[in-house]
């Protein structure tokens, strides 16, 4: 689920004011291609199911943990040699044997996790699964898609500016627009000593990144590539939606005096997981082969502004009691991405008003940062929108808390504007974040986690509300470089 914006109604007038007019003007932008996305048509491949089948070992792989560089890039080996990190059987691909046997003319695998075993297989006929359920290697098998009758067209080319209006410049601020977002977190200390971000590797999962192969602010972009998990691909990620080109847009873009992102000199891999067309169990697959690619092609850190609770099918829905960070598949991915060496930045989510309250997955997974939203017009104070912890188990979460209420991003059509929500609090964080540790190479992902986490704001009593606070970049760096290893 892409986290939509949200308006409130319990708040000041002012405030109130900014809000309804951040999202009247989103809302007039994106009209049109609202009014497209509106035209459903039959969806060609019905009926359709994908399963996902879990596999007993890894007996038939055809790799081995003594030559990792045959499945894993030589950066991602060595990101986790210098962190003292070591493979296991969770690194290993899924056996090709096994997949050999179960896939068919009838029995299509679109996609594997290595980290948790599992093959995801699409077939026409149910009947089919029961005689793969029956195979020695299978523990079981779990529908998570079913074709829909009808969809939206997602894949829609709009138009983009080719400049920044002239108004939108801020004379004598380097950040222009962005400034308050960076500001507020210390973010311009590290930027001052040459920490923007050189070196760092940023996996964005995200449902689409319009126009960013076309709008000059993106242009200059260390962009090494990008990748389409869903099925069937989009034509063109860069016609999807631009939830991921917003997002980016808070690290990357690199106008002086229009508008600074937090980590303008990383590289960026663009990673779509997200269906728009459905909502269903099976993002938490294409989510978890995303977060995979990630790993294999040497992110640092990975940016995730999506979160589910609610499916089309309420049998694939989950309740409070199950944010526990290892219930739901894509929390159980998530968790694991510290222990090889990647920091998850995820959002917290957008339910703080509704009846569900609370974070959703993977927001909930242990060893990540969530990252809830906070007003620009008072920072320190929470947007009521924004969801709340802690988890099932008690840990807290949020995690930290950015602005997000409203945050300025770049969106689709090239514009500079304000726009709601954790999803684009979390990318700031995240952009400081890969600053941080370009920063303090020598710790680990855990310890940087940590480190954030000790010198937020509200570290010595944190609540569900707002985590441990708003980070202080500056003072963890301070920190971090007399103390480099083994935060406690």
């Amino acid at each position: 689920m892409v986290f939509r914006s949200v308006c409130t109604t319990f708040v000041p007038m002012k405030r109130l004011l900014t809000i309804i007019l951040a999202i009247f003007g989103m809302l007039t932008i994106s009209a049109e291609s609202q009014q497209e996305s509106n035209k459903r048509v039959r969806y060609k491949d019905g009926p359709a199911y994908i399963y996902r089948i879990s596999l007993a070992d890894k007996q038939g792989t055809g790799f081995s943990l003594e030559h990792p560089t045959r499945f894993l890039s030589r950066r991602s080996v060595d990101r986790r040699r210098r962190q003292g990190l070591s493979l296991d059987s969770t690194d290993l691909p899924v056996s090709y044997r096994y997949r050999r046997l179960i896939e068919s003319r009838d029995i299509c695998v679109i996609g594997q996790s290595r980290w948790q075993n599992t093959l995801l297989v699409r077939v026409k006929d149910t009947t089919l699964i029961q005689r793969v359920s029956k195979l020695a290697c299978v523990t079981s098998c779990r529908r998570v898609w079913q074709a829909p009758d009808s969809v939206s067209p997602t894949a829609i080319k709009t138009k983009y500016h080719e400049h920044f209006e002239e108004r939108d410049s801020v004379c004598g601020d380097l950040y222009g627009q962005a400034s308050k977002q960076i500001t507020t977190l210390k973010g311009q200390r590290l930027h001052d000593i040459g920490m923007r971000g050189e070196y760092m590797m940023i996996g964005v999962i995200d449902g689409g990144f319009k126009n960013v192969d076309k709008i000059p602010a993106f242009q200059h972009i260390d962009i090494i590539g990008h990748q389409d998990f869903v099925t069937p691909a989009s034509p063109s990620i860069f016609a999807e939606t631009d939830h991921g080109t917003k997002v980016l847009s808070t690290m990357a873009v690199n106008e002086p005096f229009y508008y600074l992102g937090t980590a303008p000199k990383a590289s960026y891999w663009l990673l779509r997981s997200e269906d728009q067309q459905t909502e269903q169990e099976v993002e938490e697959d294409y989510w978890t082969m995303a977060a995979e690619f990630a790993d294999s092609v040497g992110c640092d850190l990975v940016n995730s502004s999506l979160g589910y609770n609610e499916y089309d099918h309420s049998s694939m829905s989950y309740r409070q009691w199950q944010l526990d960070g290892q219930t739901s598949f894509v929390s159980r991915s998530a968790s694991m991405m510290a222990a090889k060496g990647m920091i998850l930045v995820n959002s917290a989510g957008n339910s703080g008003m509704g009846t569900w309250k609370k974070i959703t997955v993977p927001a909930d997974a242990d060893h990540i940062l969530t990252v809830g939203a906070m007003l620009a017009d008072e920072p320190h104070k929470i947007a009521p929108f924004s969801s709340v912890g802690p988890t099932q188990d008690q840990r807290v979460k949020p995690d930290v808390v950015a602005i997000g209420a409203p945050a300025k991003i770049v969106n689709g059509r090239g514009v500079i504007m304000d726009d709601m929500g954790t999803s684009f609090a979390a990318p700031v964080v995240c952009g400081l974040t890969a600053c941080l540790w370009q920063a303090l190479r020598q710790m680990t992902a855990e310890e940087l986690i940590t480190l954030i986490r000790q010198t937020s704001s509200n570290y010595e009593h944190p609540d569900n509300i707002y985590g441990y606070g708003v980070p202080n970049f500056w003072r963890a760096y301070q920190i971090g470089s007399y103390k480099p290893t083994n935060i406690p």
